[in-house]
């Protein structure tokens, strides 16, 4: 079995394409790995960036892209609707095929330290590569975002765990984890009072006693004029997407809210949404084995 990782890094640019398709060439152009799927969004102004490949070569790819976005990042001119503490602001590494999560830790060590060395940046471990129990949550690491974090960094239970001791002014800081695999999951509403997404996320999320594995946001979309409420899923087969579009509809029209529409970041599996079909279809007794794109590759 070969073995492949699976990498997602997040920018903070969505909005300038030239730079963002020069961060991009990172991974284009490092051999192994192969791009699976990348976009942005102006309102949060970020990007996200999904690519495969072997340990060693996503390692490369990994540093190569953090090079580019260093170069051409400045967060002291940085807005967006989404929490973010770096250029490079978080960069998940998940286990594929043939590498345990405990590989996938050490990949997250080994690039933590080549870009705190390599790019003078504070480097945060978290999830399973987290050092403390405290830094396993991404939302605690990440609290204050760049601005907070010339004060917090200060703190002594706050020191890089890779890096210097100060704040990059131009990079800021950033958290380099091993996971399982998660949904970026967005639903928009016809609303552009952000109160009302704010309400609907403290609700539906683990820490407000909502559903176990959703952690939840309200946001705003410049752009569009309209709430959203921001998402990650992380752990769809015990709380299924269906789930959370219809709990957040249901809480919605408490405010007299509908939900406009709903998006996936980056990519989903296919599981995911076949339980979704099973719900809103009410399937009986469907099994993968019937979704013909997984029969031609048998």
């Amino acid at each position: 079995m070969a073995k492949l990782v699976e990498c997602i890094p997040n920018f903070s640019e969505g909005r300038n394409k030239e730079v963002i398709e020069k961060i991009v060439d990172g991974v284009r152009k490092t051999e192994g790995v192969k791009l699976l799927d990348y976009s942005s969004d102006a309102s949060h102004n970020r990007s996200v960036v999904t690519f495969i490949g072997t340990p060693e070569d996503v390692e490369k790819a990994m540093v190569n892209m953090a090079g580019l976005a260093y170069e051409n990042i400045d967060m002291r001119n940085h807005t967006g609707a989404h929490p973010r503490m770096g250029a490079v602001d978080v960069v998940p590494f998940v286990p594929i095929s043939g590498v345990s999560m405990d590989e996938c830790v050490e990949i997250a060590n080994r690039v933590g330290k080549s870009i705190g060395e390599k790019f003078n940046i504070p480097v945060y471990l978290y999830e399973k590569a987290a050092t403390s129990k405290g830094r396993q949550n991404l939302a605690v690491v990440r609290k204050g975002q760049y601005e907070g974090f010339f004060e917090k960094i200060k703190d002594p239970n706050w020191k890089p765990d890779y890096g210097p001791t100060e704040v990059n002014t131009k990079g800021g800081c950033v958290a380099v984890g091993a996971r399982v695999p998660l949904i970026a999951y967005n639903i928009n509403l016809d609303t552009d009072n952000i109160e009302v997404a704010d309400k609907i996320a403290k609700v539906i999320r683990h820490i407000g006693g909502g559903l176990r594995y959703v952690k939840a946001m309200g946001v705003k979309l410049e752009d569009r004029n309209i709430a959203q409420v921001s998402m990650n899923l992380v752990n769809y087969e015990k709380t299924a997407v269906y789930r959370v579009f219809e709990m957040v509809k249901m809480e919605a029209k408490r405010y007299g809210v509908n939900v406009i529409g709903s998006e996936v970041v980056g990519l989903i599996p296919m599981a995911a949404l076949i339980q979704s079909v099973e719900y809103y279809l009410q399937l009986e007794n469907f099994s993968m084995k019937q979704v013909l794109e997984t029969r031609m590759w048998e």
